[in-house]
């Protein structure tokens, strides 16, 4: 089994850190959380968003009233675009700033948390650019206090200290990792995101499964994250369909909820290293790809190379999608083939081919995998050699299906 390997010598750090608020009619918890900022003295808030869900959802009604009750005003930043940008984050922190906000709420998936996040930060230093923080330019120590209401189940990014945004003017898509930016309060309420497209909702409960997969099998795993990884496979393995047949299904969308929310305390705590080191360079290029998706068409070729290093802790997280495994190295191709026809059960067949990528564009993204800011650090946690022929290998074998 999985846990005969642990060392039980090698001290792990545990994290669990924001008060997250999981269940429908969670939205109405923004009256207790505006009250206590208001206690603390918080009498404007900016609020992070993108698009249309933030009012079709009623998320941005139920603010409104919440902070009228409160006496608060809200600045509000809606031009969040996917794969926010640099250039996003400052936009939203000079209206904050112009505007003496005390704290900042992102209404969202991924894209409005990870530019709140960013923007928290830059409210604390003024004098500084987003693209110093992207570009790692110095190290923040504060920001103002945030709050998630999250619009998705999938990027975890409401209870962890990850944020993503791309450096405008690089085609550079770096992470960011801060204990600062840990949400102090997150919401996560099903009836918010009944109306996902299926589209999304199939890319958002991927990149809840690459993130568990990643996490159990760094090189800095815990057993948190293990546990986590196991039980976020199930849940997804067992509601994404019922979500994707019966959009309405509140039942469907709160395990979805849960499995995310858990993926994203597994990646707080395993990290993460291929599949999001080589998307991020795919997205950065190519903004309009969901993120899920471009994770979707590396996973199958990332379980193969990773497998032979990891195979009783894959085959134990795997199993509800793959239960023949045995864990043993030799069925690394038979474990990749079996995610990949677990992705084109849900609808998710696609290859880097099909979005536009071909085998002159893999020296490219290797290229970018190597000068983005930050991957270099998710790939050192890989749990094999992340060199360049590998790196280039996974590219090239995600163009197609496996042989």
């Amino acid at each position: 089994m999985w846990d005969e390997a642990c060392d039980y010598n090698a001290v792990r750090e545990l994290r669990v850190k924001t008060t997250a608020y999981l269940g429908v009619g969670a939205i109405d918890k923004l009256d207790d959380i505006l009250a206590q900022l208001r206690r603390e003295g918080v009498s404007a808030l900016l609020c992070v968003t993108g698009g249309h869900a933030y009012k079709a959802t009623g998320a941005w009604d139920k603010l409104e009233a919440a902070a009228a009750r409160q006496g608060m005003t809200l600045a509000l930043y809606n031009k969040v675009t996917p794969n926010p940008t640099t250039d996003s984050v400052d936009e939203a922190a000079a209206l904050g700033r112009a505007r003496g906000v005390g704290a900042v709420l992102a209404i969202g998936g991924g894209s409005p948390i990870d530019c709140a996040k960013s923007a928290a930060i830059m409210l604390a230093y003024p004098d500084k650019t987003a693209e110093e923080l992207y570009c790692f330019r110095f190290t923040p120590e504060k920001a103002l206090p945030i709050v998630a209401v999250n619009l998705t189940h999938g990027t975890g990014s409401e209870v962890n200290r990850f944020a993503v945004a791309t450096v405008t003017k690089l085609n550079y898509k770096p992470a960011i990792a801060y204990d600062c930016i840990y949400p102090r309060y997150a919401i996560d309420d099903p009836a918010l995101m009944a109306a996902l497209a299926p589209d999304q909702t199939r890319y958002v409960s991927i990149d809840a499964v690459n993130h568990v997969i990643e996490a159990a099998t760094s090189t800095v795993s815990n057993p948190l994250a293990v546990l986590l990884a196991r039980e976020t496979i199930r849940l997804v393995h067992a509601w994404l369909p019922k979500a994707l047949a019966d959009p309405a299904n509140l039942r469907a969308r709160y395990e979805l909820c849960f499995a995310a929310l858990q993926a994203g305390v597994a990646f707080d705590n395993g990290l993460l290293h291929f599949t999001h080191a080589l998307e991020h360079p795919l997205s950065a290029v190519c903004p309009q790809l969901a993120h899920g998706l471009g994770l979707a068409v590396l996973l199958p070729a990332v379980i193969q190379e990773c497998y032979p290093a990891r195979p009783g802790l894959l085959a134990h997280i795997l199993q509800p999608l793959a239960p023949n495994l045995k864990g043993v190295p030799a069925e690394a191709r038979e474990a990749a083939r079996a995610v990949e026809a677990w992705l084109a059960e849900v609808g998710v067949p696609q290859k880097l081919e099909d979005i536009g990528v071909q085998e002159a564009d893999v020296p490219r993204f290797c290229d970018l995998v190597e000068q983005t800011p930050s991957l270099g650090l998710l790939l050192s946690v890989a749990p094999v050699k992340a060199s360049r022929e590998r790196v280039a290998r996974i590219y090239a074998t995600s163009l197609r299906p496996l042989a």
